[in-house]
């Protein structure tokens, strides 16, 4: 698990600028995803080639028909979903830090000259809290849209590299070999209950994205109607204070 500290604490960061739904999904992505594969995956697939049976002493068959069967690894397949998955997130965190930061030196300044007439703030309060709105929504959408194309992508490649069962039996007739070769893996069966655990947290995870995705929309037009109302307000209590004057 040492290996993952580091984009453990980049994800964790993301935590305090996310909304629910985000945190859950970052919940998901952290205990039953990189927890798991750390934890249990490692060992179970550490013997997937080693005590892969051929029936056949040919030099070199044995390895030519396992990269046949297994183009990339299960636990570097998933490794990679993970890394990518995660990219759009951490994008969105450097575009918050560098608002945060700017915001700090705005603030900075401010305080320097005592003035004003500078621009306010907009996104982030004294404490580093950050309301997602504008540009940040912008992008927070973008990177939760990008993690379900992402997700999708890695579930579909998976399917048509090694479908979702873990095979007993594989068949193999590529040079080196000098016939049809059948071998044969081991624990079939415990690789085909982690392979439909991982794809089950991939399903979860988009359709938490989903969610989040008509969360966001539904939030900001509240938003929006909550402005129109409270303009539409002030529009006729204005007019009424003319009308007395």
């Amino acid at each position: 698990m040492g290996e993952w500290g580091f984009l453990s604490k980049l994800l964790d960061k993301v935590q305090s600028h996310s909304t629910v739904i985000g945190k859950v999904w970052l919940s998901v992505l952290f205990v039953f995803r990189i927890m798991v594969l750390g934890a249990g995956v490692e060992k179970v697939w550490g013997d997937e080639q080693s005590k892969m049976i051929c029936n056949t002493k040919q030099p070199g068959c044995k390895n030519v028909c396992y990269d046949h069967a297994f183009p990339i690894s299960h636990i570097r397949f998933w490794v990679l979903q993970i890394i990518f998955v995660s990219t759009p997130t951490l994008v969105y965190l450097g575009h918050v830090m560098h608002v945060i930061h700017q915001e700090n030196k705005l603030r900075e300044k401010q305080n320097q000259i005592n003035s004003s007439t500078l621009k306010l703030p907009k996104y982030s309060d004294d404490k580093g809290h950050v309301k997602i709105k504008g540009d940040l929504l912008g992008n927070y959408i973008t990177s939760i849209v990008f993690r379900i194309i992402l997700e999708v992508a890695f579930i579909v490649g998976q399917y048509y590299l090694y479908g979702f069962v873990m095979e007993p039996q594989i068949v193999c007739s590529r040079a080196p070999c000098p016939f049809t070769v059948e071998c044969y893996m081991s624990r079939p069966t415990e690789k085909t209950i982690f392979i439909i655990f991982m794809l089950a947290m991939s399903c979860v995870s988009v359709l938490l994205n989903v969610v989040e995705v008509f969360y966001l929309a539904c939030s900001r037009n509240a938003r929006r109607r909550a402005k129109v109302a409270a303009k539409g307000r002030q529009g006729p209590a204005n007019g009424g204070g003319s009308a007395r004057a």
